[in-house]
């Protein structure tokens, strides 16, 4: 059982799928819940472009440090710029959606590297931001103008744009702190794994050092298949509000002060075997796992010492992939 676990772990700091986890054991949580007691799960079912929305967007950054940027045709932000993005459509997968947009709108066919960030409003909209490189295709010109947009161009400064909103300030700063900022370290690169999932999930890698020993442990679920803790996401709340109602039904309501870090994996249904998704969201304590009482149906397993050291890797800032809760 360790190995599996010990694999389990490598899967996710890879940024995989988990292939052997017991979906069906998930954890709905109390309080967090529309109209379902503790346990049971939730009656959304997520349908793309009906009770969930998905948004892909891109921030492409050239060797000249410009932006690709492009003008909007829609009639009720006609004129304004804004970075390729769009929805999501049914039975597609992140990755073709990026393309598909960034093709549409610029003309040019990108390379997706890594998701750089996701965001999160409420439980039903989720915007993935990918970067990558231009393989192909050419600039749209106005001659070229139509129903996806009037044109494309790169741009150094974007305040000498009238941009469709300033919500893509906070991505293109994303953006370019990923692809410019060399003497930062960054999370590895991150693409979306295709996995059918129905549900909307959040599953939750726990880390906090044992005292006696200074050795790196990780709660696991106290089953025959001992998985990470994977809980619905609630499509009325912040995903943050499920997060916290989840680990205060794990560790009482006194659960201790305990650290977001951000995203390990993306898996993502495209359509296959339901519109759902299961966000992987590392979290750490300071405190030692002794004094970290358990409620919940949860055990702590201590790491290898090659495993973790490589997910103590992953602790600093900008070492995941941020998930910001858009409020």
């Amino acid at each position: 059982m360790s190995d599996f676990i010990e694999n389990q772990v490598q899967l996710l700091l890879a940024g995989q799928a988990l292939e052997n986890d017991d979906i069906c054991n998930v954890h709905a949580v109390a309080g967090d819940t529309t109209g379902a007691k503790s346990g049971q799960l939730t009656a959304h079912v997520p349908i793309c472009l009906e009770t969930v929305t998905y948004i892909v967007a891109a921030v492409v950054i050239n060797d000249q440090g410009e932006v690709l940027m492009m003008q909007e045709a829609k009639a009720s932000c006609t004129g304004k710029w804004y970075l390729p993005a769009g929805r999501v459509e049914k039975n597609e997968n992140l990755v073709s959606a990026v393309k598909r947009e960034v093709l549409e709108e610029t003309g040019l066919v990108i390379a997706p590297t890594t998701l750089i960030l996701v965001e999160c409003a409420n439980g039903t909209w989720f915007r993935f931001v990918f970067t990558g490189d231009i393989v192909g295709g050419a600039l749209k010109t106005p001659d070229r103008a139509n129903e996806e947009s009037l044109q494309a161009c790169w741009v150094r400064n974007i305040n000498d744009l009238p941009l469709r909103s300033n919500d893509i300030i906070y991505l293109l700063d994303r953006g370019k702190s990923y692809v410019s900022n060399k003497t930062v370290p960054q999370h590895p690169q991150l693409m979306p794994a295709t996995k059918p999932h129905a549900r909307l999930l959040l599953r939750v890698v726990v880390t906090s050092k044992k005292r006696a020993t200074n050795r790196l442990h990780v709660l696991m679920s106290d089953t025959d298949r001992c998985n990470p803790p994977v809980c619905e996401i609630n499509p009325n709340r912040s995903l943050l509000s499920t997060l916290h109602s989840f680990m205060t039904e794990i560790f009482g309501n006194d659960v201790a002060q305990h650290k977001p870090h951000g995203l390990l994996s993306v898996e993502f249904s495209g359509g296959q075997g339901g519109d759902g998704l299961c966000l992987t969201l590392l979290v750490s304590f300071k405190l030692p796992l002794e004094d970290l009482p358990i409620f919940g149906k949860y055990v702590w397993h201590e790491l290898s010492e090659n495993v973790a050291e490589t997910l103590a890797t992953r602790l600093p800032r900008n070492m995941t992939v941020p998930l910001k809760v858009v409020r």
